[in-house]
């Protein structure tokens, strides 16, 4: 079945790309983001719209920020948007929404697709085409600087494409939230509507491929774990009487040289990071706190509990060896689950007669980490299949930058691959 890609024009999906570009939030304060997304639904006709809490399972969030921050960010969406109806139903970070298309009897079919942006502050460069044609982030400080501006395009624009053809079944959209802490996936895994889902979609843009370069199955996504570490010793004066204090400094400075000396592995790839460490006392202070938020990362997901294990057990021996006490706190996670050769192969065979696509790649490594992978093993342990896309676009630089920018021609490629790869599962 070939999908009527044709009703929806290119210059439609660009103008939506660039007003998701141009108010990015980041994760679990998505709060404008979902408003908008509704919003367009809404001119979809779109009568089961799920928000917030009954679109994932809120119990199963991680690395939600605190109240402060989230009432700030729930303020400057409100400022922004009369529809206090949707923005009461996102207070306190329940943030995604879950659209669901059902017409009789036939398979139901999932795409996924994440909607937060990064803290990155975006160029103002002339030479920066947001910048330059007048859609730049209004959100100092914040970009989508990943791409999730045109996965939510996508998501909308394949949802009104296969609305607008024949199919017997049910479609399903999941906009997720907060997939850069890796906190969003899980809940949406666990939540009410991925059950009876037969087949999954999960798509990215970009990743050094370029325009008109599909992947039918990005693999080898890393497991992951990322933790906020925070040790906590005693105060004293440093010059006067520096042994009645333990030193929180001092433990975290211990924990993270012998982190980063965790032995690789022979059974595959690891990783590991200490950023953001952070104390707040004075030169002449025994740091009685220090702070810091570190990540693991494996090839398979016994060799991210390999990390994790050896993780937590330098972090304990530095805080023990200097009188301090280690508190670890889990804010974001996702676990390696690869595609399915069948939709593999419809992928491929799909994307080969879409206009503007060369070349196809069956498989290709991801080489990151994504919470897809959640929703992608909830719908394999139900008995269904799934895969993770990669839709190729031009960069001037790459990801998680702050010159990054898709090509727009990627946008009306990726509608139609995964529009027609959905509406041939539906038939």
């Amino acid at each position: 079945m070939t999908a009527n890609t044709h009703l929806l024009t290119e210059e439609a999906l660009v103008d939506l790309r660039r007003e998701f570009h141009e108010y990015p939030e980041p994760g679990w304060r998505e709060f404008w983001t979902t408003v908008h997304i509704v919003e367009e639904l809404e001119r979809l006709g779109i009568d089961q719209i799920h928000v917030g809490g009954d679109a994932l399972d809120p119990a199963e969030r991680l690395g939600v920020p605190d109240q402060e921050e989230l009432s700030e960010w729930y303020e400057r969406a409100a400022s922004r948007t009369d529809r206090t109806d949707v923005l009461e139903r996102v207070a306190g970070g329940h943030t995604g929404v879950v659209a669901v298309v059902e017409r009789g009897e036939g398979p139901t079919v999932g795409l996924r697709v994440d909607i937060d942006a990064l803290p990155i502050t975006e160029s103002s460069s002339e030479n920066h085409e947001p910048a330059a044609a007048g859609f730049r982030s209004e959100n100092e400080g914040y970009m989508h600087a990943c791409g999730h501006d045109s996965h939510i395009t996508f998501g909308l624009g394949t949802l009104q494409t296969v609305i607008e053809n024949d199919f017997s079944g049910t479609f399903k959209v999941f906009f997720q939230p907060s997939e850069e802490l890796l906190g969003g996936g899980k809940p949406m895994a666990t939540g009410p509507h991925i059950d009876d889902v037969d087949y999954l979609i999960g798509t990215h843009v970009g990743l050094d491929y370029p325009t008109g370069t599909v992947i039918a199955g990005l693999d080898e996504v890393l497991a992951f774990s990322r933790f906020d570490v925070t040790f906590t010793g005693e105060s004293a004066h440093a010059g006067f009487a520096p042994n009645e204090g333990r030193n929180a400094v001092q433990a975290l400075a211990t924990a993270t040289n012998d982190i980063f000396g965790i032995p690789r592995h022979r059974d595959g790839s690891t990783r590991v990071n200490v950023g953001e460490l952070n104390s707040e006392n004075a030169a002449n202070v025994i740091a009685d706190k220090a702070t810091a938020k570190v990540e693991v990362r494996g090839e398979s997901n016994e060799l991210l509990e390999y990390m994790r294990e050896s993780l937590h057990r330098r972090i304990d021996a530095a805080a023990e060896a200097h009188g301090c006490e280690a508190e670890t706190e889990l804010i974001g996670e996702g676990i390696r689950e690869d595609s399915d050769e069948e939709l593999v192969d419809l992928v491929a065979e799909i994307a080969s007669g879409v206009d503007g696509v060369s070349p196809v790649h069956r498989r290709r490594s991801a080489g990151a980490s994504e919470d897809v992978t959640y929703l992608m093993r909830a719908v394999k342990d139900n008995g269904g299949r799934a895969t993770y896309v990669g839709i190729g676009s031009d960069s001037p630089s790459g990801h998680h930058t702050s010159t990054f920018d898709v090509d727009e021609d990627c946008l009306l490629i990726g509608v139609s691959v995964l529009s027609e790869t959905v509406l041939d599962l539906l038939s």
